[in-house]
């Protein structure tokens, strides 16, 4: 009688078991998957280092209720461009960042048209690793799938989002991220995608009954020109490179910042802004050599329609600063197992801005 009543549990949990089991997706779904730190020259791996270039600028911790939308971050080496970040960032709070980056490397696979998901299910940070969130997966699933794809290997090479997330995830631990980077996409799929995720993002924030800028954020990575003869794919200088043609070329960038970033954002500003950056026969070369002369504009037109969406008004973009590797002193670094990724001098210099949106 025992041997028939444990061969009858055994059925039982054979049975109950079969039911419970998960096909491989399901199994997949459930590891863990971290997303590696790529450099760990330019930017911090360890807490300890980011905490000392807080000391070294002198930026004192503090908490503030500021609620920004949206911002546009630089993402150089922390030597050159470490007080922006913080001066970009500072008023990002919300528990949950939708990271709009460049994706440098999308020629070596050949991406184009569409953004780009990951399905990590964390980031290597410095302050631990960072979730991403669940939301991440809920705006794919709703999302047309004419206008993404999930590329990790992009995702993986790519050190335009890694250099924000110290910044934000040292401020806040309860911090979530919903990672996407822009490929070569013209002007028109911009303002097409750009509607799609709105749409999406809106519905979620709504049904969940999330704030923007309280609860939900977006942050545009970019560096702005880059400019010189040496160390560049050919030569980047069109005013020279004396100090007549840095200033020339400092102005044009302020130029572009003052026409198509700041004051009420509009779709007009936002193809301008392409205008000024890629070529108008081919979007997929330089006019004026932005990194994020797709991330910028998607970035921009994705917050700006969420907003319209949201609450039927456009953002209001108020420049903070702007500065480049070559016109300020720069932070120590070296000393904490750091240092830079290219040479800055006026033969070759990167420009960097700061703009807030609310």
């Amino acid at each position: 009688m025992r041997l028939l009543f444990i061969l009858i549990c055994l059925c039982c949990f054979s049975c109950t078991s079969k039911k419970n089991v998960k096909n491989p997706a399901q199994v997949l779904a459930l590891e863990k998957r971290v997303r590696p730190v790529h450099d760990t020259i330019g930017f911090t791996k360890y807490n300890w280092q980011l905490d000392s270039i807080y000391n070294r600028l002198g930026i004192k911790d503090s908490k503030n209720n500021m609620q920004w939308k949206a911002a546009i971050s630089p993402h150089d080496d922390y030597k050159y461009a470490g007080r922006l970040y913080y001066e970009s960032l500072k008023g990002i709070n919300a528990n949950t960042i939708i990271l709009i980056g460049v994706a440098h490397r999308a020629r070596n696979f050949k991406l184009q048209d569409k953004i780009i998901f990951g399905d990590f299910t964390h980031w290597q940070s410095p302050y631990g690793d960072l979730k991403v969130s669940d939301l991440n997966a809920e705006i794919m699933a709703q999302l047309p799938k004419s206008s993404y794809l999930v590329h990790n290997d992009m995702q993986e090479l790519e050190h335009s989002l890694e250099a924000i997330i110290p910044f934000l995830h040292r401020k806040n631990k309860n911090l979530q991220i919903i990672p996407i980077l822009v490929p070569y996409i013209n002007y028109e799929t911009i303002d097409s995608n750009s509607n799609a995720l709105s749409d999406v993002v809106a519905k979620i924030l709504k049904e969940k009954h999330l704030t923007y800028g309280k609860d939900v954020a977006v942050v545009i990575s970019n560096d702005a020109v880059h400019y010189g003869t040496e160390n560049w794919n050919g030569d980047l200088a069109p005013f020279g490179v004396d100090d007549e043609g840095t200033k020339k070329a400092r102005a044009l960038d302020m130029k572009i910042i003052e026409k198509c970033l700041i004051n009420k954002i509009s779709t007009e500003k936002v193809k301008t802004f392409t205008e000024y950056t890629v070529q108008n026969t081919d979007y997929k070369e330089y006019k004026w050599v932005w990194c994020g002369r797709y991330s910028v504009p998607f970035g921009v037109s994705f917050a700006n329609k969420l907003n319209q969406a949201l609450y039927n008004k456009p953002l209001t973009g108020t420049f903070l600063n702007y500065a480049s590797s070559i016109d300020h002193e720069l932070i120590k670094v070296e000393d904490l197992g750091m240092g830079t990724t290219a040479i800055a001098t006026q033969k070759h210099w990167v420009g960097y801005a700061s703009i807030k949106y609310e």
